[in-house]
């Protein structure tokens, strides 16, 4: 649960969900999903432990060397994400409409 098993590099990492003093989180590079562990959330900034948080990490060694929450990269995906099933839940007009 300690080691993180993905390159040393610098990672998008988003937290997937926080409970029990542990922490799901996903790794992207260059917007795709690179790999995820099961971290301590204590490991995490105290402001991003919580689902869909957004960090810029930097792991070495498999561990993280610095983490750092960005907070209008959590609002603005959440708001994306938003707007997406706003989208796809509005029914199309029936024929009655149209």
């Amino acid at each position: 649960m300690n080691d993180i098993e993905l390159p040393d590099g610098e990672y998008t990492a988003v937290v997937d969900n926080a409970e029990d003093g542990l922490a799901t989180v996903f790794f992207e590079r260059d917007g795709e999903e690179v790999g995820n562990a099961v971290l301590e959330a204590s490991r995490l900034p105290s402001d991003a432990r919580h689902a869909d948080a957004i960090l810029s990490v930097t792991l070495r060694e498999g561990h993280i060397e610095s983490a750092v929450y960005e907070p209008e990269r959590t609002a603005s995906r959440a708001e994306a994400a938003q707007d997406r099933f706003d989208r796809l839940s509005k029914r199309p007009p029936s024929d009655e409409e149209a």
